[in-house]
């Protein structure tokens, strides 16, 4: 039996990488003009690193992991999801000594869940993320925020919605943990087992369970909003307050926590609302992490304010389909060489390689196909020019040049082809 690819993963081929090559292309140009740089962390990570970061109590930790032990016995596992690898980068490469606060950066990369795939969500999927590290400005929280749905507008998508939540600072979460504990715990026993052993450890996550989201007892939970103290309110209020100064339409949902342990303050999540898109409405969501480096170990910057955002690259391009959106992806190629003859044939493996040093896109015979099968290879690639050489060209030093759209055919100069050639394009090939 031949091999096949792991369940939950899939090849991107030619003719598809090509919207991916122009999706991070895009979110890169946008990460420039926000001055948010590029980091690059290891696919794999000590355990210990999601243990705290991630947090235990999480579906990802509990569940969807792939954690391995390596020669040395050590604890292992594939990054299933970025902040927390930016974090322990930023901390033990003391960027919070950096002059330029905060510290703002990007990923795109791979991660890894143990979960059951399905439209859109695969095991080995490709997150693209910022983190800015380094202040509790609230003006941050929209930059973020307007970051991530620029990179949406950008692309074409036009069927959002931001929805945005509090979750306060630790005096906050600890009266509401308080009044979840006290709402919950009389019928815990309806709950599935997860919410149960959440119940105490953190009873936040039993409002983000998906077993159990339909149970009266979570419409008539206690909200967040209600047990904000003054502080974390005006903080709020102060998100709101920018997104509505940046024409950012917003709604507020006093039931979004987010699925990690992290957050506090600002958390959020952006929704795709077109028609057929699925059940499974989110594209990115992202939130306000103060105090994630402390928890990580980092001793050095305590209570270090950090605030960012993930999306999915596959959930995006499906968002793209959903919305009928086609994105302006050049296609085609500058020339294609059509030889005539062996000898011929030969001199246009150095035409070839010529015109691509003077950065133009060329392909070639290499099937020893019939002339008329080398003008169909052309069309197929769509060649704005198509360049005949025959050994009788050759010998004279010329070469035929021909328009593929005008069907205009111009003779000219082997010597000075390439430079004649160079002013076909600038003229736009006319």
């Amino acid at each position: 039996m031949s091999i096949q690819i792991p369940r939950g993963t899939q090849d991107l081929l030619p003719g598809t990488t090509e919207v991916w090559q122009y999706i991070e292309q895009t979110a890169r140009e946008i990460c420039r003009r926000y001055q948010y740089k590029e980091i690059r962390t290891p696919i794999f990570e000590h355990t210990e690193l999601f243990l705290r970061g991630v947090g235990d109590t999480t579906d990802i930790v509990q569940k969807e992991m792939y954690s391995f032990k390596d020669r040395g016995d050590r604890d292992l596992t594939l990054r299933p999801e970025g902040t927390a690898s930016v974090v322990r980068s930023y901390l033990e490469n003391k960027m919070f000594g950096n002059a330029n606060q905060p510290v703002k950066l990007y990923y795109i990369g791979p991660m890894f869940r143990y979960e059951r795939p399905q439209a859109g969500r695969f095991r080995q999927f490709v997150q693209f993320g910022i983190e800015a590290l380094g202040s509790k400005d609230p003006a941050i929280d929209a930059e973020v925020l307007s970051l991530a749905m620029g990179i949406y507008k950008e692309l074409g998508l036009k069927k959002l919605k931001l929805v945005i939540n509090s979750l306060g600072d630790s005096d906050s979460r600890t009266a509401h943990r308080n009044a979840l504990v006290d709402h919950f715990k009389p019928r815990i026993n309806e709950f599935c087992g997860d919410c149960q052993n959440r119940l105490e450890k953190n009873p936040l996550r039993i409002l983000d369970c998906k077993k159990d989201h339909n149970h009266e007892l979570m419409a008539s939970a206690p909200s967040i909003i209600e047990f904000l103290n003054e502080e974390s309110r005006v903080y709020f209020e102060k998100v709101q307050k920018h997104l509505t100064d940046l024409d950012i339409d917003f709604v507020i949902d006093p039931t979004l926590v987010r699925g990690l342990d992290y957050y506090n303050h600002t958390a959020f999540e952006i929704m795709s609302e077109a028609e057929g898109f699925g059940s499974i409405t989110t594209l990115c969501g992202g939130g306000r992490y103060n105090g994630l480096a402390e928890q990580i170990g980092g001793s050095d910057a305590p209570g270090t304010p950090g605030i960012g955002f993930a999306l999915s690259i596959e959930r995006l391009i499906s968002a793209l389909a959903a919305e009928n959106v086609e994105l302006p992806i050049e296609e085609g190629i500058d020339c294609y060489l059509v030889s005539m003859g062996e000898a011929a044939k030969d001199y246009t493996v150095k035409l070839a390689y010529q015109l691509r040093k003077a950065g133009f896109t060329v392909e070639k015979d290499y099937q020893d196909r019939k002339v008329k099968a080398q003008f169909k290879s052309a069309d197929r690639l769509k060649a704005k020019f198509v360049a005949v050489l025959g050994d009788d060209e050759l010998e004279k030093q010329i070469i035929n040049l021909k328009n593929m759209t005008t069907g205009e055919q111009v003779e000219m100069e082997l010597a000075t082809f390439i430079e004649q050639f160079k002013s076909q394009q600038s003229l736009g090939g006319k």
